[in-house]
């Protein structure tokens, strides 16, 4: 996965699936914390949603109250969980150039900030990106570009300057509407599913 960065003043990467392999753990959570309230959370389904954000899921879940409640539980079990997490080797090489190279790095994901930025110390990379924005800093989650586009106004630099580092379709739609370049990962990142 080697990309020239030399059009790009900022890298924009997705967190869930694309820097590190949490989709398994958030899957695994959510189901647990569904299940006593009677409801299904079928793996396939889930899969084909990857990308996006927890509160959009139950939304489209047709779950209404206690969405604070059972968004709340979710987050707790993923933050007691964090340490199993690791990084995608092909990614974390990427935003190793990108720093070296002088370029400014950011997180735009759709996870709950409180849990991306946990994960952030959980993995070692504390101090790696100049902005993380996540799902509370956004009107609307991916597909929507609203993500991406926050994370350039934090950083100064246009959107056709940016580089979105993706590995879900909604995730690069939203790089697509934002007016970003974008690379899939997809074909070089492994879960543990």
């Amino acid at each position: 996965m080697d990309m020239d960065l030399a059009p790009y003043d900022a890298v924009l990467f997705d967190w869930d699936g694309t820097v590190v392999d949490s989709q398994p753990l958030n899957y695994r959570c959510l189901r647990e914390v569904l299940a006593p309230r009677g409801i299904v959370l079928d793996r396939d389904w889930y899969r084909e949603r990857i990308g996006t954000s927890t509160d959009d899921l139950l939304v489209q879940l047709g779950v209404e109250d206690p969405l604070a409640e059972i968004l709340d539980a979710c987050r707790f079990l993923i933050a007691g969980r964090l340490s199993g997490l690791s990084v995608h080797a092909p990614v974390s090489a990427m935003l190793g150039r990108a720093r070296a190279q002088g370029r400014m790095c950011a997180v735009a994901s759709g996870g709950a900030g409180v849990i991306v930025r946990a994960a952030i110390g959980a993995v070692g990379l504390e101090g790696a990106f100049d902005v993380v924005v996540t799902r509370e800093d956004a009107a609307r989650g991916k597909p929507a570009p609203d993500l991406f586009l926050e994370a350039a106004r934090r950083l100064g630099v246009p959107p056709g300057r940016c580089l979105v580092v993706e590995d879900a379709e909604e995730g690069l739609a939203a790089a697509r509407a934002a007016g970003m370049d974008a690379l899939d990962v997809s074909p070089w990142v492994t879960s543990a599913w």
